[in-house]
């Protein structure tokens, strides 16, 4: 001690100024400052990332959802394409069955117009008028129709077509009086074509 006045102990430690003390709070803010804008930009990566995640996953569940939906848009398409074919399976084996009814039938059948001219036939009825049945289409009907009974054919035509309802006549068939037949037939006209349907019966032999 010396004049009075006491000395710190010195320990080598270096002097603090306010100086000093000034830049470390402000070194202190600004790292503070900095730590933010760090904090704010891995806030905002890991954001992104989350992002892309989300975005990804909801892309994936969107394919998945998508491929589902294809397949079972695929089996229905296996189904149904399944049922056209039984169905057409089914349609073909009636028209067979009923195109052996009509061509093999008993009886013969015709299709005519309104003028008598045959649109359709089947083999019995083209045996009834003696010719081959690709032969005797788009002829006359009447050209097989007796001169005698010619007229109660034209009668029963008109009123076929007149009445819409089904008529009946006995008539004779055949191009010659050697090869004639009797023979018995009803018609009527059905659908939109406006085309009388005829079922021709031979009834020679229930005369004899």
């Amino acid at each position: 001690m010396k004049g009075g006045k006491i000395r710190s102990p010195d320990f080598g430690l270096p002097t603090i100024s306010k100086t000093m003390i000034l830049n470390y709070f402000a070194m202190n803010e600004e790292q503070d400052y900095t730590n933010a804008e760090v904090l704010r930009k891995n806030a905002e990566e890991k954001l992104r990332v989350r992002q892309d995640k989300t975005t990804a996953s909801t892309v994936e569940n969107d394919v998945k959802r998508l491929v589902h939906e294809l397949q079972v848009h695929q089996i229905e398409l296996e189904m149904q394409n399944e049922e056209l074919v039984q169905a057409n399976e089914r349609a073909e084996s009636s028209l067979k069955k009923y195109t052996m009814m009509y061509d093999f039938a008993p009886m013969g059948y015709f299709t005519l117009d309104q003028n008598g001219m045959i649109c359709d036939l089947n083999f019995t009825g083209a045996e009834l008028l003696g010719d081959r049945r690709f032969s005797l289409l788009n002829s006359s009907f009447k050209l097989y129709v007796s001169e005698e009974t010619l007229p109660v054919f034209n009668e029963f035509l008109n009123m076929v077509y007149l009445g819409r309802s089904k008529e009946s006549c006995k008539i004779m068939l055949g191009s010659d009086s050697e090869n004639q037949c009797q023979v018995y037939m009803e018609g009527i006209v059905t659908g939109d074509n406006g085309k009388c349907l005829l079922s021709v019966v031979d009834i020679s032999n229930f005369y004899k």
